[in-house]
């Protein structure tokens, strides 16, 4: 800090960012001061965060306001927006591409076929269970890309995992105990595959660095030079995931 800063007691100002992340999606955030302003309010406006603050208002007090009320925040965004609600001919996000879902109540288990050079996933039995087996479906392909990419990443950094977990979180797409235990959300294989890749190896990075410090960020770049990149996706198309309706867990 500046000595100038000290002497005075002022701390550095802090710079009011365009967008905030929430439950996994960069929301964009607007400022007005208004001269009649008392006190900060926040609504929704346009798929962003509109907050009004009275003229002399600090960033670092209208950033503490926005944290205050993430959960508010979320629980609107999820409201608002639209829901693709997992039913026969419905298009999933997949891998990177598109998959469409195809109901045939005749047969018996479930397939990911090629018809006409698109993606298919094809299941069969009784339509009151269609939804659960869709995701079934995805929980095995989640599994078998997540295991290959942090074994991948597991011998670079010369240490095995304890154990590879599938869970349906909104809070954190993955996480990693200081045993080596790790968890994913199965939704991530409906993102890009280099998406998938970036998670794994971030969880993987904590095998030798249980922080988000400097080292931790050098060497999950090292595994994945892409990380940047699969942020960034993360935080503008996680909660499009999220939103997906699968009926009940």
């Amino acid at each position: 800090m500046p000595l100038s800063l000290l002497r005075a007691g002022r701390r550095p100002a802090v710079l009011l960012p365009d967008t905030v992340e929430i439950a996994g999606r960069a929301v964009p955030l607007r400022l007005n001061r208004h001269p009649l302003a008392k006190r900060l309010t926040l609504r929704l406006k346009d798929g962003g965060i509109a907050v009004t603050a009275p003229p002399r208002a600090s960033s670092a007090s209208v950033l503490d306001f926005v944290e205050r009320h993430r959960g508010w925040i979320a629980a609107r965004l999820d409201r608002a927006a639209p829901t693709l609600v997992v039913e026969p001919g419905a298009v999933l996000p997949f891998r990177g591409g598109e998959l469409t879902l195809v109901h045939r109540p005749d047969r018996r288990g479930t397939a990911f076929q090629e018809i006409d050079g698109a993606s298919h996933l094809v299941v069969g039995g009784g339509l009151e269970h269609f939804s659960r087996r869709v995701a079934d479906a995805l929980k095995r392909a989640a599994r078998s890309d997540l295991q290959a990419a942090v074994d991948r990443h597991a011998a670079t950094v010369g240490l095995k995992p304890k154990a590879l977990a599938l869970k349906d979180t909104t809070s954190r797409w993955g996480s990693c105990t200081a045993d080596r235990r790790l968890a994913f959300s199965w939704r991530i294989v409906m993102a890009p595959p280099a998406v998938l890749d970036y998670l794994a190896a971030h969880e993987v990075a904590h095998f030798r660095q249980m922080n988000h410090g400097a080292d931790f960020w050098a060497l999950c770049r090292e595994l994945c030079p892409g990380t940047p990149a699969g942020r960034a996706w993360l935080k503008a198309n996680g909660a499009s995931l999220h939103a997906i309706d699968f009926g009940a867990k």
